[in-house]
């Protein structure tokens, strides 16, 4: 059984059943916001943004096994909910564990396989290049059938500080989301 990396929302709503849940390390990829949302943080009318993972670099997240039998009714869950415009590929992920294969910056670590949703580069949703203004303005204006961009932006931030992720580059994005709605309505608005 696999487990399944998350590194976007599904670090906060994995939805899905799982006996175990861990911090984890995946190689070979970083987070960035590099796909279109037409449903989830926008619509097709009016597309919202939300990460992605780009080859080179490394991406921080967790990892969660399915409860025992429930692997293939998770992936289903999965599928549907990610949509297409990505790809599921199993590749390993550096999990922090109890008993230690090998020791890497002063913590028991080991490689895992797990599932991990890709974008697909040939999708209309992968969207790499956008300056970031656009992407801002992406974020501070898409609303979806999971909630609005700047929310998904705010939790991202958040829930990457509660695994011990500090990025300074979200957050100065997440800062000018808000000066985007302000200048946009006049006044500035909480973000939701």
């Amino acid at each position: 059984m696999n487990w399944i990396f998350g590194y976007g929302s599904l670090m906060w709503r994995p939805g899905f059943a799982f006996r175990d849940r861990r911090l984890a390390l995946l190689t070979g990829y970083h987070r960035a916001f590099c796909r279109l949302s037409f449903r989830h943080r926008g619509t097709p009318e009016a597309p919202g943004m939300v990460v992605g993972l780009m080859p080179g670099g490394s991406c921080r997240g967790i990892a969660y096994l399915p409860e025992p039998g429930g692997e293939g009714e998770a992936l289903a869950y999965l599928d549907e909910r990610e949509g297409p415009g990505y790809r599921r590929r199993s590749l390993a992920v550096e999990m922090v564990v109890e008993e230690a294969m090998e020791i890497k910056n002063g913590a028991a670590t080991a490689s895992q396989p797990a599932w991990v949703y890709v974008p697909e580069p040939s999708h209309s949703s992968y969207a790499p290049s956008l300056p970031r203004e656009r992407i801002v303005g992406l974020i501070a204006t898409g609303v979806g059938e999971s909630g609005t961009a700047r929310a998904y932006l705010r939790d991202l931030i958040a829930h990457l500080a509660g695994i011990g992720v500090h990025d300074p580059d979200l957050e100065a994005m997440l800062a000018a989301v808000g000066e985007f709605r302000k200048g946009a309505e006049g006044e500035v608005r909480p973000a939701t």
